[in-house]
């Protein structure tokens, strides 16, 4: 009998699910991200430290004040005090962010025979989930373009497709839904396979991953050609308009998910959403 059979899955506390992703020895990120007091704060420390009962305690202190916590799924080098790509010591997972019909995406990630079955199952809230799977031998580039091809087949959020994304540490409450507080993140441990490149079959040119961006309106994909993290931003906020979200609404959000990438990630924001309303309208009376 191989490993995988014996593997009972589990679930786990957060300091389980930081040594389940990580060495102890391994240098990783932590992020806080209070949006009552519109304040990120992050924190650059060892696996074994942040597992440990003191820093813990310090998470929970800011989860109960407010903040949500976010921890790193991508190791640092030893000497880094930031959360860079030029900082990614090695690619060890992928991932999916599971905002818009996640139960559905859940199960066709469960189904398809394309992918892996997951390693971890986060559940964020009651009806949303971040999906992990484990992942040796990627590149940099290898990874973020396996992340952009799983967040089009899948319905990811196509924001969540780079090395450096921090996912939810379970055990602490979901400050973004203030309806579900008593709501712990939860982790699942489902699988110890350590995946490679070619155990994914979904490919980022397939025809399969691409969508008409005018007809969904339930999954954020990206368009043909796709090359960064801004055309997606972009390619977003098009969706999101073309079904009617207010503007503002969706500058906060590509705000958000970019708060650790951009200087003024606002701005940015407000950028972004100006030029795919040009691109759509053909002129600014609707930018925000």
């Amino acid at each position: 009998m191989n490993q995988q059979h014996q593997f009972e899955a589990r679930d786990l506390s957060a300091p389980e699910y930081v040594l389940a992703l990580h060495e102890p020895e391994d240098k990783i990120a932590v992020v806080l991200r209070n949006r009552t007091r519109g304040q990120t704060l992050q924190r650059i420390a060892s696996a074994e430290t942040v597992a440990g009962p003191d820093f813990q305690r310090w998470l929970d202190h800011q989860n109960r004040s407010g903040a949500d916590v976010f921890v790193g799924m991508n190791s640092l080098k030893d000497d880094a005090t930031n959360r860079t790509k030029a900082n990614v010591k090695e690619v060890r997972h992928v991932y999916l962010d599971l905002d818009e019909d996640a139960p559905a995406s859940l199960s066709s990630i469960r189904a398809s025979s394309e992918v892996p079955p997951p390693n971890f199952v986060i559940d964020t809230s009651r009806a949303k989930h971040q999906v992990v799977w484990r992942i040796e031998g990627a590149e940099l580039e290898q990874a973020e373009s396996l992340l952009r091809s799983l967040a089009n087949e899948f319905g990811g959020d196509a924001a969540a497709t780079d090395v450096t994304r921090v996912l939810r540490m379970p055990g602490f409450a979901n400050r973004k839904y203030t309806d579900q507080l008593d709501f712990a993140i939860q982790a699942h441990h489902e699988s110890d396979r350590v995946h490679s490149l070619r155990d994914f079959a979904v490919r980022e040119d397939s025809s399969s991953i691409h969508r008409d961006i005018e007809g969904s309106s339930s999954r954020r994909t990206m368009p043909r050609g796709h090359k960064s993290q801004s055309e997606a931003d972009w390619a977003y906020a098009r969706r999101a308009l073309a079904r009617g979200d207010d503007p503002q609404e969706i500058i906060r959000r590509i705000a958000d998910y970019r708060a650790e990438d951009k200087h003024d990630p606002v701005y940015y924001a407000r950028l972004t959403v100006i030029k795919a309303q040009l691109s759509m309208f053909g002129s600014a009376e609707r930018s925000p």
